[in-house]
């Protein structure tokens, strides 16, 4: 049925499914700012979300489950709480910090278990799957696979919404239905300020692991800091870093006992022919949350993109760093969480944040452009060809035996215009 992690990572939910667990973790923490559509998704569908929470639950041998979301998201936490409840499934009340979606915080926050270092939840007895995900759960065990997603719309744009939009939708498309921007030239984040990208294409399409749009001008901060490219961005931080160490302080990796420091990640940018592998060992566990970048460091530097850098230069020298050292939560943990408030106020967007209203009209768009690899693993292979006719829900793409990966459906009825190994586009 093409279930994927809604969420972002885009991992098979099949393979979460074969495995054996104690804990099932519902994540709707959402704690990208301006990112509302896990909030909509659990206020008008706590039962499906629940019930395929149940039935994962059922598939790894569960014993518990937590659902995990924010105690300020009133509406969305009287929705799942009776359904949650009648299930046997608790509630585990998150603040309004970033990043607490983060599956290491959401595991600590929910079972007091702490992940090994480069780990995963299932090491100590968790499956965590995004709202979205659990739902679109529920909606395979009905023989429905995932054609549409779920997506906010946010930013400088005429009517803030959150709709369902076919997988393949073009971003223009979907910013029409929020009436249009509201400035000229803009940037749009796909996916989230903080750990999403950038682009100023609006011929980019929703895939499985879309989980909004936000448009802001072409020259807000966030815009340029974004645009600048990667040799800049090294060159600046090589000569304007002064081991402060902020960045380090207020990573929420570090803070949880994980060996992830950046300010010395930073020093690599300095060297030349000796010392580097040294010191880019500690980006190794970063999560790339951005907090650094974007929050942590007073004179705007990028440690983010050095860790990026840095854990790419290691895989390809084959060097992985393997943290010895017991994983002890920082003392000061609690105390240095970032708000939300704070984090839109230093991020320049604190008049975008509003509401995302749910439209319940269905969008239609007249084309839609289909990814074969919305998913971890291999792209999925084209089973149709030009000019064939399609229904919505019809296989497009599958995975061969033994592939890490997902089966990819038509997400409107129509005609094949074009196929390619890397998309498959439909015209209504």
């Amino acid at each position: 049925m093409g279930v994927v992690g809604a969420g972002g990572a885009g991992f098979p939910a099949e393979v979460k499914a074969a495995s054996k667990a104690e804990y099932v973790l519902a994540n709707g923490a959402e704690c990208e700012p301006l990112l509302h559509k896990d909030f909509e998704l659990m206020k008008r569908y706590p039962g499906e979300i629940v019930a395929g929470m149940k039935r994962m639950m059922e598939s790894v041998s569960a014993s518990q489950g937590r659902f995990c979301l924010k105690e300020k998201n009133r509406e969305a936490v009287e929705a799942v709480e009776p359904v949650a409840r009648k299930a046997g499934i608790g509630l585990t009340l998150l603040g309004d910090f970033y990043p607490s979606g983060d599956e290491y915080e959401i595991v600590y926050a929910a079972t007091g278990r702490l992940i090994p270092p480069a780990g995963i939840p299932l090491q100590v007895g968790c499956v965590v799957n995004n709202v979205e995900t659990l739902l679109n759960v529920e909606r395979a065990a009905r023989g429905e696979p995932v054609t549409d997603k779920f997506v906010s719309i946010s930013g400088a744009v005429k009517r803030p919404c959150a709709f369902w939009a076919p997988v393949g939708t073009s971003f223009a498309d979907l910013i029409a239905v929020a009436g249009g921007m509201t400035v000229e030239r803009a940037g749009i984040f796909v996916s989230g300020l903080m750990m999403g990208t950038l682009t100023f294409d609006l011929s980019g399409v929703v895939t499985k692991t879309t989980c909004g749009l936000i448009v802001l001008p072409e020259d807000h901060m966030l815009v340029q800091r974004k645009s600048r490219p990667a040799q800049a961005m090294a060159h600046i931080g090589k000569s304007a870093c002064d081991q402060c160490s902020y960045c380090t302080e207020f990573c929420p990796r570090y803070l949880l006992g994980y060996d992830v420091q950046p300010h010395k990640v930073m020093r690599t940018l300095g060297f030349t022919l000796s010392g580097r592998e040294n010191w880019s060992q500690w980006a190794e566990l970063c999560c790339a949350c951005g907090l650094c970048t974007l929050y942590a460091c007073p004179e705007d530097l990028y440690p983010k993109e050095a860790c990026d850098q840095a854990k790419a230069d290691l895989r390809a020298a084959g060097i992985r760093f393997v943290q010895t050292k017991p994983v002890r939560v920082h003392p000061m943990k609690e105390y240095r969480r970032v708000p939300q408030t704070l984090l839109r106020q230093r991020l320049q967007v604190e008049q975008y944040e509003a509401p995302t209203p749910f439209l319940s009209a269905g969008l239609q768009p007249a084309r839609v452009r289909i990814p074969t690899k919305q998913h971890a693993g291999k792209p999925a292979t084209p089973v149709v060809a030009e000019g064939q006719r399609v229904k919505r829900g019809d296989v497009i793409a599958r995975m061969n035996e033994g592939e890490l990966g997902a089966f990819v459906h038509a997400s409107i009825d129509g005609r094949i215009a074009r196929v390619s190994a890397s998309e498959i586009e439909i015209e209504a």
